[in-house]
């Protein structure tokens, strides 16, 4: 796996750095998670902001600044404004633009750890051009064998690969 730089191209966000794999984390007494150092490399391609805020699921989305502004500017874009309207209220309307601190942590405001149901345990996952960060029991459900399991999908999803 080849690991170069994000970037912002035209103003859409051209990946050609790559989030990957899952790291298992704990959020601390005062609502911070430590990002493991090849994630914070990658993040600092851009400088030292970040942006947390919600997704589709009960997880967070970290982006550097400069993926989400480009994230934004698409939702700007949406002829469906109905869409636009609801992804402006929610995915940028509940955004938190942070820093990493000296120690590798980054503070997770209480309302968006809330939604995620983030308690103590979590997993931080490389998603290309973000991290997505889960409570740990949501991850093990997705993974496990119940009704929410992500894995009866994966085989049709891998159908669409070329491999």
């Amino acid at each position: 796996m080849q690991w170069k730089k994000l970037g912002v191209e035209d103003g859409s966000a051209v990946v050609s750095a790559m989030f990957a794999g899952a790291h298992h984390s704990t959020v601390d007494d005062k609502g911070r998670i430590a990002i493991p150092a090849r994630f914070r490399a990658q993040l600092a391609v851009h400088g030292s902001q970040i942006v947390i805020t919600m997704g589709p699921r009960a997880s967070l989305e970290i982006y550097p600044a400069a993926v989400f502004n480009s994230i934004a500017e698409q939702i700007q874009n949406l002829e469906d404004r109905e869409a636009a309207e609801l992804l402006k209220l929610a995915f940028v309307g509940r955004a938190v633009e942070t820093e990493i601190d000296k120690q590798g942590r980054v503070m997770l405001p209480q309302f968006l750890r809330k939604q995620a149901k983030l308690e103590t345990g979590a997993v931080l996952v490389g998603q290309i051009n973000r991290l997505e960060l889960f409570a740990e029991e949501i991850w093990d459900t997705m993974f496990g064998t119940g009704p929410e399991s992500v894995l009866p999908a994966l085989s049709a999803a891998f159908k669409h690969l070329k491999r």
